[in-house]
């Protein structure tokens, strides 16, 4: 079986050393950058399944470069900074980090936040996605779902947008879009969307919904910055506030 590959990226080369090793020593594939443009060769020139990324690059920054890589991938990222901040944790997680490390760390708290990140997108993209019905949580399939002008047809992971353009969707991103069409004005906790997301357990500390909602939003609302579709219920989890429609195929 092919191992994962971890890009490090972090301009320490102490900090990288210790990481390949721990990495590799756990069956890993590691490729090293240290700074955005190596960074974003690495994503873009070969399979990537994790990042791990330092806040502080030198004279980088690496919320910045995380943004960058969110643009061109859904790779899962790492950030990892010197500082136990508040504002950069808030912040790295809004710009689509899937977890944050600070330094120092031990090898086995990194060894087991790769392996909680990695399980937990390889459970939202290698299964396949449920077409539920359009009230409650059925599970009977139907072929198409209209909502604010947009069509999504379940049962071949194809979203269309208000001009009939095709949308760009991960099965991650059309896996959490049909969970919500199937709940259409219900109010959903993380915990229970992380339940129909295959029954991972949620922690406080655990971002993913929170980071897989903030993308599906720039995918589907008209303003991501004012949301109307999906309304976060603040402390709890989101509610997809739209009507939702069978239509005909």
């Amino acid at each position: 079986m092919t191992s994962n590959t971890i890009l490090i990226v972090d301009d320490e080369p102490k900090v990288r050393l210790l990481l390949r090793r721990c990495l590799e020593s756990d069956g890993f594939t590691v490729v090293e950058a240290e700074d955005e443009p190596g960074t974003l060769a690495a994503v873009s020139g070969r399979p990537v399944q994790l990042v791990t990324l330092d806040v502080n690059l030198g004279g980088e920054n690496g919320l910045e470069i995380a943004k960058r890589i969110r643009q061109r991938s859904d790779v899962p990222i790492i950030m990892v900074s010197g500082r136990d901040d508040v504002i950069d944790r808030v912040v790295g997680l809004e710009v689509g980090a899937d977890d944050y490390i600070t330094k120092p760390f031990h090898v086995r708290e990194v060894l087991a936040r790769v392996r909680s990140v990695l399980r937990r997108t390889d459970q939202m993209e290698n299964a396949q996605p449920s077409a539920p019905r359009v009230s409650g949580e059925q599970t009977t399939s139907v072929e198409a779902v209209t909502f604010d002008g947009m069509i999504a047809y379940l049962d071949r992971f194809e979203l269309l947008d208000r001009d009939g353009a095709q949308v760009e969707m991960t099965s991650g991103d059309f896996r959490l879009l049909a969970i919500f069409l199937g709940s259409p004005k219900r109010m959903l906790s993380r915990d229970r969307i992380m339940d129909l997301l295959h029954g991972t357990e949620w922690t406080p500390f655990d971002r993913t919904i929170d980071n897989q909602v903030a993308r599906l939003r720039k995918k589907i609302e008209r303003d991501p910055t004012s949301p109307s579709l999906i309304k976060t219920v603040r402390g709890i989890g989101y509610m997809f506030a739209m009507d939702v429609k069978q239509t005909e195929d």
